[in-house]
């Protein structure tokens, strides 16, 4: 099963209060392990402002405004830029099943903040990350669904709105979930 490109939707019996209601999109998926981003906890407390204050990097104000994502626990202090395809660094970027773009590296603020990045973006500090086998195994275990990504969904819902519109998109209603997990 590769899960790269897929989103994970936390079912409501995930015991990490940090994954509740969590929408990650698969960045990176091997047999050694997986990487991902939260895509929809903003962190209101900090904009992307603060960021570019702290390189001193200037920007428009409607850059300055951008909200800043919790990624996931991994590397807290680390930025990654999810994006549209229609931008690549000129030093790296991840494809991420052709569909969405991942950055690192400090180009890609500098063009954001110059008007010249992608057309959509979303700025994370983290993220989340598992050992070999350790993302099946909470599949399995009723920790997480799987749905594919779209644009729409990753870059243009509310934050507010992508776990119940990633469960609608499987034909699952929130409300008819239940936090206690069971097998048939």
């Amino acid at each position: 099963m590769n899960l790269e490109g897929k989103l994970l939707v936390a079912m409501p019996s995930m015991g990490d209060p940090r994954f509740q209601n969590a929408v990650i999109l698969i960045c990176a998926h091997s047999a050694k392990g997986a990487m991902g981003l939260i895509i929809n906890k903003p962190t209101p407390e900090i904009r992307i402002s603060d960021v570019l204050d702290q390189l001193d990097i200037l920007s428009s104000q409607k850059t300055r405004e951008m909200v800043v994502h919790f990624g996931g626990p991994v590397e807290t202090g680390r930025g990654f830029v999810l994006h549209s395809t229609d931008y690549a660094s000129s030093l790296n970027t991840l494809i991420v099943d052709g569909a969405f773009g991942m950055t690192a590296t400090l180009d890609i603020l500098e063009e954001i903040a110059d008007g010249r990045g992608p057309a959509q973006a979303l700025m994370m500090l983290g993220y989340a990350g598992w050992g070999g086998g350790q993302l099946e195994n909470e599949i399995a275990q009723n920790g997480w669904l799987t749905t594919n990504a779209t644009s729409d969904l990753v870059f243009d819902l509310p934050a507010a709105r992508k776990w119940s519109e990633a469960l609608h998109s499987l034909g699952v209603d929130p409300i008819n979930l239940s936090p206690a997990a069971g097998h048939a």
